[in-house]
């Protein structure tokens, strides 16, 4: 199929609306088959559950033209299971996996000439999300939702691609709005926005969050998780029952065991223990991995020892591996790549 004539190689993380989405609603205890549409307004109620108690939660994954013209998605069934995790603690009602999946492969194939091509370093951004469009103005469940799903295509998460990046320490609890993870892409967004601005207007790019009981522990940033790479090649990352399920990270430690031999550590990383570390990455869908070149906190500033210029040589290996794996150019464990076409 023709690509839309598109700058792939120019594309930021921006929103560019596609020709088609897909809606699905839920009123009188069901949903309907749901439908693509190509209208992107949404209409609903000024008193509707999302606008009054902010019910919504949301997911995100990458869509994929590999070397032979195939177009993929990387672990979706992952990204169903985690928002049926949100959406059960936000009482919304489970969108099935085999609809979410339809929905996908409808959305996608719609779509596909907006799917950049292969070796543009660009993919297709899909961000399901399903929120409450019935009215309510007491504090309860909404009684009508809806689930869309949506299709962007993007660049680089963080400008600069690869480019090591600065971060600090935030004065700010990350967790502190709901204590659990499994709700954070529905919820806690929004509580990371005013921190996130700040930092950038101070020139950072991100927040590392400490955990919000001791203030001792590595968290997460607003959107990412951190993998660590110990001076003997180990690889660590922060293990709490407040930080984002991470399918990205979940999968790297697969990678890095499985693909590279590497030992994996999923513990409590006391932030004392961070300048020690040889290499510190930042680990999502929409970043894959991104370095980081530098931390501030109150005491200082630590460089990563990897350097400021470029990616250090493990992670560089596992995101190498990894986005082989997403492009087909390795093979995958089994179940990982879902063909759309």
């Amino acid at each position: 199929m023709e690509k839309k004539d598109i700058n792939w190689s120019s594309l930021g993380f921006g929103y560019m609306p596609t020709d088609y989405r897909f809606v699905a609603h839920w009123k009188d205890g069901k949903w309907d088959e749901g439908e693509l549409i190509t209208d992107p307004t949404v209409h609903i109620s000024e008193c509707a559950g999302v606008l009054q108690y902010a019910q919504t939660c949301f997911e995100g994954l990458k869509v994929y033209t590999t070397k032979d013209g195939s177009i993929v998605a990387f672990r979706p069934d992952m990204n169903a299971k985690r928002m049926q995790d949100s959406a059960r603690r936000l009482i919304i009602p489970e969108v099935s996996e085999e609809m979410f999946l339809r929905a996908l492969d409808e959305v996608v194939k719609a779509n596909a000439a907006w799917v950049p091509p292969y070796g543009s370093g660009a993919s297709l951004y899909i961000r399901p999300f399903v929120y409450g469009s019935g009215p309510v103005i007491g504090v309860a469940p909404a009684p009508e939702y809806e689930f869309r799903l949506i299709a962007t295509p993007v660049g680089p998460y963080f400008k600069g691609g690869v480019k090591p990046i600065r971060i600090r320490v935030s004065d700010y609890d990350r967790a502190a709005p709901h204590g659990t993870g499994h709700i954070k892409a529905g919820l806690n967004y929004a509580m990371s926005l005013y921190p996130i601005v700040e930092a950038h207007n101070e020139g950072y790019s991100e927040n590392m969050y400490l955990d919000a009981a001791t203030r001792t522990y590595v968290e997460e940033t607003g959107g990412a998780n951190f993998i660590f790479i110990t001076k003997d090649g180990k690889l660590v990352t922060p293990k709490s029952d407040s930080i984002l399920p991470s399918i990205t990270r979940r999968s790297i430690l697969q990678v890095a065991k499985d693909y590279l031999g590497m030992e994996t550590e999923e513990r409590p990383v006391p932030f004392s223990e961070v300048k020690e570390f040889a290499e510190i990455g930042l680990c999502g869908t929409a970043a894959v991995i991104s370095p980081v070149g530098s931390i501030t906190c109150k005491d200082g500033e630590i460089l990563v020892p990897s350097g400021m210029d470029e990616m250090g040589p493990v992670l560089t290996k596992i995101r190498e591996t990894l986005t082989g794996i997403q492009m087909c150019d390795l093979p995958a464990p089994e179940g990982w790549v879902r063909k759309i076409m």
